[in-house]
């Protein structure tokens, strides 16, 4: 598969907390499919670390990571969203959001030492997270006769990320198939049937 395929996002939440001259560093990532979950887990760690001097967060949504937002929360400007962005792009992940919190410890950092802090916070929580596959896919129908159920099955089979089958007249295969792969799956289905096999977009 190529890599046009597929993306990453993590598997699992995480939590870390690092102390810095005083100051705690609590950085929280969980997986996130939409900007309102994104919102939505900020909101929990919003309301979780309420008394909490700054939630500093970044996310980044889709195969490309092209939605994305962050925000120093009132920390210097550059200093926290941007880092934290940084790092979920150095970790190529996506549909993930990480939530830095920080309780002020008396000592202000400096604009470098505090950037450096977000960036290490967030690493840390990513770093103890595992990595899952997400499959950029089309939905195809293939309609086949019992003729070609072999033949048909066995390039599916091939071709496809998941796939389900229904049997009555004739057979019907409801198929996910990687976008870099849908013209030389479609060629290959007329090719082995002779054009007797019917292949159509899906639901989106």
């Amino acid at each position: 598969m190529e890599k046009q395929d597929y993306y990453y996002t993590i598997a699992n939440k995480s939590r870390v907390e690092i102390k810095i001259k005083g100051s705690r560093f609590i950085a929280s990532a969980c997986s996130t499919a939409s900007k309102e979950e994104a919102m939505a887990f900020l909101e929990q760690m919003r309301t979780e670390f309420y008394n909490a001097t700054h939630n500093c967060y970044a996310y980044r949504i889709g195969n490309l990571g092209s939605e994305y937002r962050f925000s120093d929360d009132g920390e210097p400007n550059g200093t926290a969203g941007k880092p934290i962005l940084f790092i979920l792009s150095k970790f190529d992940v996506s549909d993930t959001t990480v939530v830095v919190t920080r309780y002020f410890g008396g000592t202000k950092l400096g604009v470098g030492p505090l950037a450096r802090a977000y960036s290490q916070a967030a690493e840390e929580a990513l770093a103890i997270c595992l990595k899952k596959q997400i499959w950029i896919t089309k939905q195809y129908i293939i309609f086949c006769t019992y003729e070609d159920v072999s033949n048909v099955k066995k390039v599916i089979e091939q071709f496809s990320i998941s796939y389900e089958e229904e049997y009555s007249d004739t057979v019907r295969y409801t198929a996910e198939i990687p976008v870099s792969q849908i013209e030389e799956f479609s060629q290959k289905i007329t090719n082995i049937t002779n054009a007797r096999a019917g292949v159509l977009p899906g639901a989106f």
